[in-house]
């Protein structure tokens, strides 16, 4: 069911399946349907044109009736280009899995032998094939499956040796299964999707290759009909009887295309590097739909976020990620924002530049000023011209934000470029000179280097040029320092640290650490279920925490050199967002729950540089 809303909340996979499942009832249905017989000559009859008495499509040169041998020969059509689809999907994709998981010499044997086939161009090996069987319509269908099965091998055999040599099929051949036995329960599990998914992209093309054999007279035979004979019997007819080519020319131009636009929606649904995108491209920036704008408040914070609502809406679905956030970071502070995954994190850091993926995600209030500007009234052009220059982002795995075909001097340039109209030299020259102020080694020969032959340290350094090369006033570190070993991770650290007091620059620090948060964070807000439940200066956070959430975190944390002690995991899970409880959302998992907890929403309540979500605080003097 999943995957069918999700074929069908393509619209153009919608309209594909409507058109053909109409099609294909129509054609099913030709036996009861109260049609003239689709062989019975009326020569006094011949070439009426459409919408004439007793003829709604016409009728050919023998006056047999148009609409009756068009669903008839749809129905023949249908039948075929399907067949030839499974034939050739069930051969091709057997002798692809055999090739790519035995390998060797048997896979070399059996992938020439397919390189042959496809070395001749797919109809003259349909055409010879009809002319070794003999003209007819199931000639032609084993022709044109025989043609398609050398791209279904190719195509699964590719899979097969990306997963023949998987942990999953070790622990298999461990367990003492046979070859066979791992080929049907191991293998083609995970292979079949792929299978689906490309029959469902070449039924299209099979059920045209067919109709073009019948066209050319090596299909059906007279008087059976199909749509490539009642084609080519149209053509003789062009001028004096368009409408007798016309008619099934349509019919077929309607069923490949739907038949194409379909597949591709079960192409997006079934695979799941699409599938994720919602079957929609996001948009240039986050898609925003507030009621109202928060007044701005007086300060000197460079961000200033209040109120801000994120929500994912996915299908009747609504997740809300960040439910009513605020903080601010002045210039040269560090603000680090810790909690559990799934808090919110980093679903706030990207709604501050509008980088939500829509759809799914919207935000539906609050504000985010950026020197006095909100940037959720901000158009994509106008967010494209902040992003990089005014506030910059340092992900958490810089392999994956690094363009893996791009020397990391290029990408460094091509950031610079992107704001400032620089030459290429100098950008290029600048680039090299921040790679030295991250403190990179052999910085210029650093930077013709792709991102693969850098280490995990090293790329995590050009993130961070990345990141400065245009002298944004703020930086987002979206735990830059997870991948990292220990070593590594303290050097990160102190340059970070060491940058923002040279550039007088606001980092916003998002991690899980409370090492990390008490090392370079000036002030930190701890994050549950969407909602900031603590606020205040780092070192009294953590001397006194005033929320049990926060103190769990913190007992959650080893201490070297502090004696033995119990590390006390907090018990149960994050609750659901899109199923919020009315009160507290740490209720269920607090050991400290009153009916107060649970009777009304809690609010942030302020007390003096701190500020906590709770009814009754802990730890306060």
């Amino acid at each position: 069911m999943v995957t069918l809303r999700l074929i069908l909340r393509n619209r153009l996979a919608a309209f594909g399946a409507f058109v053909l499942l109409a099609v294909a009832v129509i054609s099913l249905l030709a036996p009861l349907l109260p049609i003239a017989d689709p062989d019975l000559t009326a020569p006094a009859n011949r070439l009426k044109l459409p919408f004439s008495e007793g003829a709604l499509l016409g009728t050919d040169h023998l006056g047999r009736d148009l609409l009756s041998r068009l669903i008839w020969g749809t129905r023949l059509s249908l039948f075929v280009g399907i067949a030839a689809a499974v034939i050739a999907a069930v051969i091709g994709s057997a002798i692809g899995i055999v090739a790519g998981f035995y390998g060797g010499r048997t896979d070399g044997v059996i992938m020439r032998g397919i390189d042959m086939l496809m070395a001749f161009p797919y109809i003259l090996l349909a055409l010879a094939i009809v002319a070794v069987l003999g003209p007819g319509l199931l000639n032609a269908l084993y022709a044109v499956a025989a043609v398609n099965i050398p791209f279904f091998a190719r195509n699964i055999r590719g899979v097969t040796v990306s997963i023949a040599h998987r942990e999953f099929v070790d622990a298999a051949k461990l367990a003492g299964m046979n070859g066979p036995r791992i080929i049907v329960s191991e293998i083609l599990p995970n292979v079949l999707p792929v299978i689906v998914i490309t029959m469902s992209t070449t039924i299209g093309w099979m059920i045209l290759e067919t109709a073009g054999l019948s066209f050319l007279g090596l299909g059906s035979q007279p008087p059976q009909a199909d749509l490539g004979s009642m084609l080519g019997e149209g053509r003789k007819l062009l001028i004096t009887a368009p409408h007798a080519s016309i008619v099934p020319g349509l019919m077929i131009f309607a069923i490949v295309m739907s038949v194409n636009l379909l597949g591709d929606g079960i192409r997006d649904a079934l695979d799941p590097r699409l599938r994720s995108g919602a079957l929609s491209r996001p948009a240039a920036a986050t898609l925003v739909e507030r009621s109202d704008i928060p007044e701005r408040q007086a300060g000197d914070a460079l961000l200033d976020v209040q109120s801000l609502q994120t929500d994912f809406q996915v299908g009747k679905r609504t997740y809300k990620a960040v439910g009513g956030v605020s903080f601010h970071v002045k210039p040269g502070e560090c603000l680090g924002i810790i909690g559990e995954s799934g808090s919110g994190k980093s679903v706030t850091a990207l709604s501050l530049a509008g980088l939500v993926a829509s759809p799914p995600g919207v935000i539906t209030g609050g504000a985010v000023r950026m020197g006095g500007e909100d940037t959720l009234s901000m158009t994509g052009d106008e967010l494209r011209h902040i992003r990089g220059k005014r506030i910059a982002y340092i992900f958490q795995d810089p392999l994956t934000t690094l363009h893996p075909l791009y020397r990391v001097g290029d990408q460094l340039s091509e950031a610079i470029r992107c704001h400032r109209p620089v030459s290429r030299q100098d950008a290029w020259e600048h680039a090299v000179s921040l790679l030295e102020q991250v403190r990179i080694p052999n910085a210029a020969s650093r930077a013709k280097a792709y991102p693969h032959e850098l280490s995990g340290g090293m790329r995590q350094r050009v993130g961070i040029a990345l990141a400065l090369i245009n002298e944004p006033e703020i930086i987002v570190a979206d735990e830059p320092t997870t991948a990292l070993d220990v070593t590594v991770q303290a050097q990160v650290l102190a340059l970070l640290d060491d940058l923002r007091r040279e550039r007088n620059l606001a980092l916003l620090f998002i991690t899980h650490d409370f090492g990390v948060v008490a090392q370079l964070c000036d002030r930190v807000a701890v994050m549950y279920a969407g909602r900031v439940v603590e606020t205040g200066p780092t070192a009294d956070v953590l001397a006194n925490p005033f929320h049990p959430y926060t103190r769990r975190l913190i007992d959650c944390v080893p201490e070297l050199g502090g004696g033995r002690r119990i590390l006390s995991a907090i018990p149960g899970l994050p609750p659901a967002v899109d199923d919020l409880p009315a009160g507290c959302a740490f209720a269920p998992r607090c050991d400290k729950v009153s009916d107060a907890c649970t009777a009304s929403q809690v609010a942030l309540i302020p007390s003096g540089a701190r500020a906590v979500r709770c009814v009754a605080p802990e730890g306060r003097p």
